[in-house]
């Protein structure tokens, strides 16, 4: 979505939630104010659209174990749960910056192929092995208890969306006028974003000690190194690109979200 998907201003109340979840879900919400205000809420607010999704996620994947099914095709079923709520967004959004770097073109021409609306070889090899290594990461975890594969579905999407409200930091310019990613950079402040990590990351060992003390402590750290892949990706498409797209916004989420699955299996 861009700013001229919605010109309209309308009143301050919940101008934040509108936008968050008008621009990072397909749920039917419709984002009434697009500037610089309701953008800094409306990735505050991101994270909650993350507990949504990844609840969302959780519910199909447990309906299929209590039906009888594997954890395999429940863990397929939450990953395009995931995907169905977003329309893919973060994944197109992944595919195109892979094909942004794996082009090894200079930065103009470079953001010019991740405009395009067709995917190419570097975009297809990743997102065939991020969807791989989560589908594998739910699945394994699904087959321990659904506590264990729910509390992964929600623990990567909130870590996904944590990974945009941190990628909206000040300090992090929009590599092109216009877009979401111009829409949204540099509006979160920085105490803002590093007290949502902090809380996030509590509330998700908090909801995982339920499981186990080792449990809480896996997910604390599935936040924290979710985060940091999402911040070398960031950093490296800064550097290349010269600042953040919506494209990049998206590559972040879905690192995020697969570091947090792989160090939820690990130990266990």
């Amino acid at each position: 979505m861009t700013p001229e998907d919605h010109r309209t201003r309308g009143p301050a109340r919940h101008a934040g939630p509108r936008f968050a979840f008008g621009t990072l879900t397909a749920l039917p919400v419709r984002v009434t104010r697009w500037d610089r205000d309701a953008a800094r809420s409306g990735m505050l607010w991101a994270p909650v659209t993350g507990l949504v999704v990844g609840a969302c996620g959780a519910v199909l994947g447990g309906a299929l174990l209590l039906g009888g099914a594997g954890p395999l095709l429940a863990a397929v079923a939450t990953v395009a749960t995931s995907a169905a709520l977003t329309r893919g967004l973060h994944l197109d959004g992944l595919a195109d910056t892979a094909d942004g770097l794996g082009s090894g073109k200079p930065a103009d021409e470079a953001l010019r192929i991740m405009k395009r609306s067709d995917i190419g070889p570097f975009g297809v090899i990743t997102l065939l092995l991020v969807l791989l290594a989560q589908t594998a990461a739910l699945g394994e975890l699904y087959a321990r208890s659904w506590a264990h594969g729910a509390l992964a579905a929600l623990v990567a999407a909130v870590t996904a969306r944590l990974a945009l409200t941190l990628t909206a930091r000040p300090g992090v310019p929009p590599a092109r006028p216009g877009g979401l990613g111009a829409a949204v950079a540099g509006t979160v402040p920085l105490p803002a974003a590093a007290a949502l990590f902090a809380l996030t990351a509590a509330a998700s060992a908090g909801a995982a000690f339920a499981l186990g003390p080792s449990d809480a402590v896996r997910a604390a750290a599935a936040v924290l190194v979710g985060c940091g892949a999402a911040e070398l990706l960031l950093r490296h498409c800064v550097r290349r690109f010269g600042g953040v797209t919506g494209d990049v916004f998206g590559g972040v989420a879905e690192t995020a979200a697969t570091g947090a699955l792989v160090v939820l299996t690990l130990g266990g």
